[in-house]
């Protein structure tokens, strides 16, 4: 019970305790989750599709995976010691990136036109070009807070140290993924064949969705483990078998869907 008690306290405190930057980035990730609920709750209600490129589970998975990837990222970025201003760059650019395309894809599902590989109007390949310009934008930040993890060499207890290391590289992975996927996507559309590109860049989405929380998985776990009575080469090796264990789930779900 008292395990639980800190475990509390010290979520509580990055809140109240939080940079500016970081309340800030937290909040933002809480509109966009309720935003992605809100879809889910318009999908189910309207009765519409579930599938293609047009259906409100985009404007769904994307408000929610956009919420709990910023408030994850947030949180275990915090760890890390960055200068303030380095911090308020990176994380204030994946805020507002996260914003600008949660916002452009729910609009073109209002609009009822595909968000993605669409390039019928001036207007429509313009949003296709920003959705991409953003995924840059993510991919820098992310690759900024990676380079910090593999620099710091003191103020973190190793295991933890350890989890956001992997995490973050593999959240890299899933960046690269999700390029791959556009790229291959935006080649196909330009064309002619828009339907193949959305089939096509859907074959690697279980791929992207693993390996976007590892950031998630493994460092809450190695962040558990400081609130038990544990020496700390133990919890390192905890550490390591989770990261076996995720990267033997990230190889099966390449093989199955790859």
């Amino acid at each position: 019970m008292a395990t639980i008690t800190e475990a509390r306290t010290s979520l509580e405190r990055k809140w109240t305790h939080g940079r500016p930057v970081e309340r800030l980035a937290y909040s933002v990730a809480a509109v966009l989750f309720v935003s992605g609920l809100v879809h889910f709750g318009v999908l189910v209600v309207s009765g519409t599709t579930w599938e293609g490129p047009l259906s409100y589970r985009k404007a769904m998975t994307f408000g929610l995976s956009f919420g709990l990837t910023l408030a994850t990222l947030t949180w275990a970025t915090s760890f890390l010691r960055l200068r303030p201003r380095t911090r308020n760059v990176l994380l204030g650019a994946f805020t507002a990136v996260s914003v600008v395309e949660v916002a452009l894809i729910t609009m073109q599902v209002w609009r009822g036109v595909p968000s993605h590989f669409n390039f019928e109007t001036g207007f429509d390949s313009t949003v296709s070009m920003m959705l991409a310009a953003g995924g840059a934008v993510i991919i820098a930040t992310v690759l900024g807070f990676t380079v910090a993890a593999m620099r710091a060499t003191s103020g973190l207890a190793p295991s933890l140290l350890l989890a956001l290391r992997f995490g973050l590289v593999v959240l890299m992975g899933a960046l690269v993924v999700g390029a791959v996927m556009i790229a291959d996507g935006v080649r196909l559309a330009r064309g002619g064949d828009p339907q193949l590109a959305y089939t096509t860049a859907g074959v690697l989405k279980p791929v992207h969705a693993v390996t976007m929380h590892a950031i998630l998985v493994v460092p809450a776990l190695a962040w558990l483990l400081r609130f038990v009575d544990w020496p700390e080469r133990r919890r390192t090796k905890l550490i390591w078998t989770a990261i076996g264990l995720y990267t033997a789930l990230i190889a099966i779900v390449w093989l199955v869907f790859g």
